[in-house]
């Protein structure tokens, strides 16, 4: 499903099928919504068929209640298919399309292979890499419903992976306070029973890579992000937070 909108939004976080970003960022796009931000999710596919779902109609109502515990201003589902999503010039205008249509200032997405999961998210990588920049190019609006062109000021990633291993090779990492509002995150993720209601178990273990993440950083709990680019700063004691009372 896509909505046509004039509303702009300042982030947009994106998935292969709905769940991904939860799990992966959900931390931080509500504290991103409770901060003040727009903030935005595309799955790229509605993630089915999956075992224990009866079909899109409950995906989507799952999709809808978790974007409403973060605090999600718009949530959009593509019509991509799930098991077969690849990285096609069909796919990347497609999203970007939405970008063009929304106007994000940051897109997340999804950071490397998924080694013994789906391989929609490795395709799903690539193809938001190219709509990121499908989304800026000149003398092609006829390829995106006639929308303008829209250049993206700031493409970051995350990991969908317990395995800290191989988040920690992202380059450029950082890592987002999510303390206040992991219950949040949780909350969210729980409200995908037909994915989730059979592993309780990945409750703890969000829990425990968060809490090991955030630790690391000096945080009760946190998320690993990764930017395009190498950090810099020309405000440096603003930028290590020392001004800051604890």
């Amino acid at each position: 499903m896509s909505e046509t909108t004039s509303e702009e939004l300042d982030v947009i976080a994106v998935g292969a099928h709905p769940d991904d970003v939860e799990i992966g960022c959900g931390g931080t796009l509500a504290l991103l919504a409770e901060q003040g931000y727009q903030v935005g999710i595309i799955d790229l596919t509605d993630g089915e068929p999956t075992p224990f779902s009866s079909g899109p109609e409950e995906r989507q109502r799952e999709a809808a209640a978790a974007a409403a515990a973060l605090g999600i201003r718009r949530r959009v589902i593509l019509d991509l298919p799930n098991r077969r999503l690849f990285d096609s010039f069909e796919a990347r205008v497609a999203l970007a399309t939405e970008f063009r249509r929304f106007r994000p200032k940051v897109v997340i997405g999804l950071g490397h292979k998924t080694a013994m999961a789906s391989p929609d998210h490795w395709q799903a990588m690539q193809i938001i890499d190219a709509a990121v920049f499908y989304s800026r190019l000149t003398k092609w609006d006829s390829h995106f419903s006639g929308l303008s062109v829209h250049n993206i000021p700031c493409q970051l990633y995350y990991p969908l992976t317990f395995d800290m291993e191989q988040a920690l090779s992202l380059p450029h990492r950082f890592t987002v306070d999510i303390s206040s509002v992991v219950g949040k995150k949780l909350s969210a993720i729980q409200c995908y029973q037909s994915q989730f209601g059979h592993k309780s178990d990945i409750f703890d273990r969000v829990k425990a890579i968060n809490a090991a993440t955030g630790m690391a950083a000096g945080f009760a709990s946190g998320e690993l992000l990764s930017r395009t680019k190498a950090l810099g700063t020309r405000h440096l004691m603003s930028f290590l937070n020392v001004l800051q009372s604890e």
